[in-house]
C-alpha cells in the first residue's frame, strides 16, 4: 500500500529552483489522494506564469515512481496562488497583490509596448492583471488596447462612487487618455499630474488583482515620486535600448529606485530593439544599435536581465492596431514576451519571499 507519508517523503526530493527548498517544506503540496497504485496531488506554484512549471511537474512524477513505486500512476495537478507581502487591511488597493512599475530613463525605447505586452502575457497565463497608464503627458494604452472610444463608467462600490476600469484582452485598464480630448495636449503642472494619477488608484474599483502594472512616464520626476509615496510598489522594471545614450539614462532609472527615500526593488532590465533578423535569413542577427548593452549594464548594477526583444515590424504594427504582439500565437516575438513575463513573475515571487522572511525575523 502506498501511504501519504511515502508520497511526502518522496516529494522532499523535488526542489523549487527559485527558493532553494523542497516543495514539501515550502507547503506547495496539497490534496494528496491515493487509490491503490493511483496517486494524485496538487502542487501550488507562486504564480501561474511560473517558467519552471513543466520541470517541477516532471520531477514530481519521477520522485514518486523512483522513491515509492515504479508502477504508480501519478497525476499532478499544477495550480497557483500568487504571493504577496502586502497586508489585507491596506486601505488603498486592498485587493491588489503586486504592483509593478515599468519605467525608462528616456522616451522612445518602447516602454509602453513592453508594458502592454507583459500585461497581456500575464493574463494569458491565467493571472488577474490590471494596467495603469501613468504616462500622463503621452498616454498610449487606449490605442494599444483598441479602446480609444471606450469611457470608464462610475458605479457605487463599498459606499462610494468609483471609476470602473475598461477591460481588454483580459486586462483591466485605466488611462488619462480616457478622460482627455485625444486631439489636445495635456498641459499640466506636476501637482495636477500627480493628483490625476492618485485618482486612478484611490477612486477606481480594481477588485482582486495578482499583478498591477504601472506604465510610468520616461525619465525621473514628480509622477515617480508620487507613485512610490502613494502605494507600496513590489518592484520596478527598467526598459532600455542597446545604445550608450539610452543605457546611461536606464542606469539613472535604476539608481532612482534604489535611492533610500524611494527604496523599490528593481526586478530587472529589459532590452528592447536588441537585434534585427530578416525574414529571409532567420538564423542571422544584426545588432543595429549595439550588442550586449543592457546585459553588461545589468551585470554592473547587479540586477537581472529579464530579456532581449528584437526589432520586429509586426510588434509596432500590432501596437498601432490595438492588438498586442504577444497575441500572435507561436511567433518569435510572442514567445519572447511570454518568457519575459514568466521571468517577471518569477522575480516578483522571489522578492515577496525575501520580504516575508525579513518580516518573520523582526
Amino acid at each position: 500500500m502506498i501511504t501519504t507519508e511515502q508520497v511526502l517523503e518522496a516529494l522532499k526530493n523535488v526542489d523549487d529552483p527559485d527558493f532553494k527548498k523542497d516543495i514539501v517544506t515550502l507547503n506547495m503540496v496539497r490534496d494528496i489522494k491515493i487509490e491503490g497504485k493511483k496517486v494524485s496531488f496538487t502542487v501550488v506554484l507562486t504564480t501561474p506564469a511560473c517558467p519552471m512549471k513543466e520541470m517541477i511537474h516532471k520531477a514530481c512524477i519521477t520522485a514518486i515512481t523512483h522513491f515509492v513505486d515504479k508502477d504508480a500512476e501519478v497525476h499532478v495537478n499544477m495550480d497557483s496562488q500568487v504571493t504577496s507581502h502586502r497586508t489585507h487591511n491596506t486601505p488603498l488597493l486592498p485587493g491588489v497583490k503586486n504592483i509593478i512599475a515599468v519605467a525608462s530613463g528616456k522616451g522612445g525605447v518602447g516602454k509602453s509596448t513592453v508594458a502592454s505586452n507583459l500585461a497581456v502575457a500575464l493574463a494569458l497565463n491565467g493571472a488577474k492583471v490590471g494596467l495603469v497608464d501613468a504616462d500622463i503627458y503621452g498616454p498610449s494604452m487606449p490605442i494599444m488596447f483598441d479602446v480609444v472610444d471606450e469611457k470608464p463608467v462610475v458605479q457605487p462600490k463599498d459606499g462610494k462612487n468609483c471609476i470602473i476600469p475598461v477591460s481588454s484582452y483580459g486586462v483591466k485598464l485605466l488611462s488619462i487618455g480616457f478622460f482627455a480630448d485625444t486631439s489636445q495636449a495635456i498641459v499640466w503642472r506636476g501637482p495636477m499630474a500627480s493628483k490625476a494619477l492618485n485618482q486612478m488608484f484611490a477612486d477606481a474599483y480594481w477588485g482582486d488583482l495578482d499583478y498591477m502594472l504601472v506604465d510610468l512616464p520616461p525619465g525621473t520626476g514628480d509622477i515617480h515620486l508620487s507613485l512610490v509615496q502613494a502605494i507600496p510598489v513590489t518592484g520596478a522594471i527598467v526598459v532600455s535600448t542597446p545604445q550608450p545614450v539610452a543605457l546611461a539614462d536606464a542606469q539613472k532609472g535604476v539608481s532612482m529606485f534604489k535611492m533610500p527615500n524611494i527604496n523599490v526593488p528593481v526586478l530587472g532590465i529589459i532590452e528592447n530593439m536588441s537585434y534585427f533578423t530578416p525574414a529571409e535569413l532567420p538564423e542571422n542577427k544584426y545588432y543595429i544599435f549595439g550588442k550586449d548593452g543592457a546585459k553588461n549594464l545589468a551585470e554592473r548594477l547587479q540586477v537581472p536581465l529579464l530579456g532581449e526583444i528584437p526589432i520586429v515590424q509586426s510588434i509596432r504594427e500590432a501596437g498601432d492596431a490595438g492588438r498586442p504582439a504577444v497575441l500572435q500565437e507561436n511567433t518569435p516575438q510572442a514567445i519572447i514576451f511570454k518568457e519575459i513575463a514568466q521571468r517577471v513573475a518569477q522575480e516578483v515571487a522571489i522578492k515577496n519571499a525575501e520580504k516575508l522572511r525579513e518580516k518573520a525575523s523582526v
